[in-house]
């Protein structure tokens, strides 16, 4: 089992930077592929980004493809996402994801970190 505290988010403008960092506990982490997601106010959860257990494998969701970067620090139990050019569309909370075998359907979750961006 593992578990996940994000910390990073924050209130910023159109076209700033914000890096999101994930915790994991436990000294399983390299065992653990990583995500992810984000919920904006009245939609449904969506995948944003992942990044297999070595981080030799990363995939982005269409929207934020060239803006965003995950990574994974597996010395330090940690998962980043740099955010950069962000928009309004970008506001959502965002929630760190872990699961040992696939991503597509995370088994756990952190409590997620609010992201806000203004026009």
């Amino acid at each position: 089992q593992v578990e996940l505290v994000e910390s990073g988010g924050g209130s910023v403008q159109t076209g700033d930077s914000l890096r999101l960092s994930c915790v994991a506990s436990g000294r399983t982490f390299s065992t653990y592929a990583m995500g992810w997601f984000r919920q904006a106010p009245g939609k449904d959860r969506e995948f944003v980004a992942s990044i297999s257990r070595t981080g030799g494998s990363r995939n982005y969701a269409s929207s934020v493809k060239g803006r965003f970067t995950i990574s994974r620090d597996n010395d330090k139990n940690t998962a980043d996402l740099q955010m950069k050019s962000l928009n309004p569309d970008d506001t959502a909370v965002y929630y760190c994801a872990a699961d040992p075998f696939t991503i597509t359907t995370p088994n756990y979750w952190g409590q997620g970190t609010q992201v806000t961006v203004s026009s």
